[in-house]
């Protein structure tokens, strides 16, 4: 036999003579032990060969596999790969691999190149703030991804920012896929986890024990997360810069007080709906960063008066201050925070829902904050119209003054804070304020409020003629101007705010104001059509006269809705007809005269359109859109994007 095949050795072999008939058949064969017949050939030997096992006259053939290899043998192949793409590859593999990969730290990869240049490659998926960005979002967030994300980006810098919102609900992430992550991302910077019911203390500490570098931490309803966590991530965290805690039942004083100890540079915090949180917690979270805290956000926690005396006295740093569903802070919190002369810096302040909202406690709050410019009042009960005027005579750096639904401001409040306010307020708005009565008040002769450019009063039914004309005197300088779901305005409590302007009006919004008709809107378009960007007449009882006068004096205007009027296809017309306009929005929602004979001018107005709404213009057929598109393409190039809804074909939204 040994002639047979060219071997050059005892013939003891295999006794017998050849196993196979066919003696090429034994280059197969290799050894897997002292109790089994193998054969090696000394030339064409395959780089990894099956084993072929002799049991009695039975011949069982094995599948080549490096799975035979054990998890030991496979992390020291994979932690000696030459590179981060290799290692990507071999993940692909299968998920055992993936597995392997991802949890090889950083610190154990023996890379030649670990600590020498970087492949220019490696920077070109570089995100966001200068680093790679993923969102895992519902069925997209498990524990394969995070692991496939924690290999694949090791070789392009490493993972900077990384959002998880919601889980799958068979596989989602666990603690398994944060470990992943904190073992190949240590350069993680951002992490927010939203809606992770799996993920429990243990990953949260496995983030804090490998990603030193994290910034930015945002837990939104993770119930098994406590305050173990917050106090590994403490203690592996110093950076951390921004806190956001939503809905977590069981994190406690506990864990913010650890953060307050080991955290020197915490910025920003912001806490909502966590019944655990008390004033021991705030308390030390603000005297311990007294100096670096900016932002502070509390909202619906069970904290007292005594959190916001802390805050007056040691928010010495603090430029945005919001108060949102604190019940059991009194008018006594407010004023204490105010007269502790501590928000010095204080730029931006917003309350909603608070009931110690008051006269005395607003007043407090803006002799105490002299560098305010922000003020937003939402639900604020209890406030009237003489702490309002107060607040406004103290506040002299107040740029921007915004409420919404505080019932009991009427209209002395209104024009009270106009004629007090210092010379920097820039911004009012007024919104579902129901204490609006329309009154013919005799306002005094004092200096108009000329520093005041934007306004805004929304769906304030009693807000009417009388008090628009009384504005007009007294706002002169208003570019903004913004008047939505006012019934009681017509032509003759609009007209004299135009004609007393000095100031020519560059965005308006009439929207809801069913009673303007197109006198009003033509000598709008007379009086300060050059200067209109944008112009907002849902809903208003005007025609294609009104199209015609904006065609004729509006050449700069961009942004046109007129969506549920009377308007006909000789308006469009009328639009297409001018040369100067060059419209880059137009809505006309609900405008069930206009058909399909506007195709034409639609499709010369189309050459600087952006945006074109057709929502619920019933004469428009979808065979005509359909065309209008197509033209579209054919004559410039792309078609802007349409909102369609042809009830009769029951078309859905469309982008074209």
């Amino acid at each position: 036999m040994s002639k047979l095949f060219s071997f050059s050795g005892s013939d003891n072999f295999f006794p017998g003579g050849s196993i196979y008939p066919n003696p090429k058949e034994s280059s197969l064969f290799f050894s897997l032990g002292h109790h089994v017949d193998v054969y090696f050939p000394h030339h064409k030997r395959s780089r990894f060969s099956p084993p072929i096992v002799f049991s009695g006259e039975r011949v069982e053939k094995k599948n080549p596999s490096i799975e035979i290899l054990p998890d030991e043998c496979l992390f020291e192949i994979f932690r000696r790969l030459p590179g981060g793409q290799e290692r990507s590859s071999c993940a692909c593999v299968s998920k055992r691999w993936l597995t392997l990969l991802s949890n090889i730290h950083r610190d154990e990869i023996n890379d030649n190149n670990k600590g020498g240049v970087v492949s220019k490659v490696e920077y070109q998926d570089v995100e966001g703030d200068g680093y790679l960005s993923r969102v895992l979002e519902g069925k997209k967030a498990t524990n394969v991804r995070l692991a496939a994300i924690a290999v694949g980006t090791a070789s392009r810098g490493g993972l900077g920012k990384l959002s998880i919102r919601g889980s799958n609900s068979t596989c989602g992430v666990t603690n398994v896929g944060l470990r992943a992550i904190s073992r190949g991302c240590p350069s993680l910077r951002v992490l927010s986890l939203w809606d992770s019911s799996s993920v429990g203390d243990q990953g949260l500490c496995e983030i804090a024990d490998g990603c030193h570098q994290l910034e930015k931490l945002d837990l939104c309803h993770c119930p098994a997360i406590t305050d173990k966590s917050l106090l590994a991530v403490a203690k592996g965290c110093p950076n951390l810069k921004d806190l956001t805690i939503e809905g977590c039942a069981n994190i406690g004083n506990e864990g913010l007080q650890a953060l307050a100890r080991c955290c020197p540079n915490l910025k920003a915090i912001s806490i909502k709906d966590c019944p655990l949180i008390r004033d021991q917690g705030i308390v030390s979270m603000l005297s311990s960063a007294s100096f670096t805290l900016t932002k502070i956000k509390l909202q619906a926690l069970n904290i007292t008066d005594v959190s916001l005396a802390v805050i007056g006295h040691y928010g010495k740093a603090v430029t945005d201050l919001s108060l949102i569903s604190l019940p059991n802070v009194s008018e006594k919190g407010f004023w204490v925070m105010g007269n502790g002369h501590g928000l010095q810096k204080l730029k931006s302040f917003a309350v909603t829902s608070c009931r110690g909202v008051t006269d005395l406690g607003l007043e407090a709050v803006g002799k105490g904050c002299p560098n305010l410019k922000q003020l937003c009042l939402h639900k604020c009960a209890f406030l009237s119209d003489k702490g309002l005027v107060s607040f406004a005579k103290t506040a002299s750096s107040l740029e921007s003054l915004q409420l919404e639904e505080c019932h009991r401001i009427t209209q002395f409040g209104f024009f009270g804070s106009l004629l007090n306010c210092g010379a920097k307020l820039k911004a009012f708005s007024l919104v579902n304020c129901y204490g609006i009565k329309d009154l013919n008040l005799g306002l005094p002769s004092v200096l108009p409020c000329k520093s005041l450019r934007s306004l805004s009063i929304r769906n304030c039914p009693g807000f009417g003629d009388a008090s628009l004309a009384a504005l007009g005197k007294l706002c002169p300088q208003l570019e903004h101007v913004e008047l939505s779901g006012l019934h009681g305005i017509s032509d003759a409590g609009f007209l004299p705010l135009l004609e007393t302007r000095e100031a020519d009006l560059v965005k308006v919004n009439l929207s809801g104001c069913v009673n303007l008709s197109d006198k009003a809107v033509c000598i709008m378009a007379d009086l300060h059509g050059w200067t209109l960007e944008m112009l907002n007449l849902e809903g208003c009882k005007i025609s294609d006269a009104s199209l015609v006068a904006i065609a004729k004096n509006c050449q700069f205007l961009s942004d046109l809705d007129v969506s549920k009027c009377a308007i006909t296809d000789s308006g469009i017309a009328a639009l297409a007809r001018s040369n100067q306009i060059k419209l880059q929005i137009l809505s006309m929602s609900g405008c069930s005269k206009v058909s399909d004979k506007s195709m034409p001018s639609l499709l010369k107005l189309g050459q600087t359109l952006l945006g074109l709404n057709l929502q619920q213009c019933k004469a428009i057929s979808s065979s005509a859109v359909d065309l209008l598109v197509e033209q579209l393409w054919r004559e410039y190039g792309y078609s802007p994007f349409f909102f369609l809804q042809v009830p009769f074909h029951q078309r859905p939204v469309t982008r074209f």
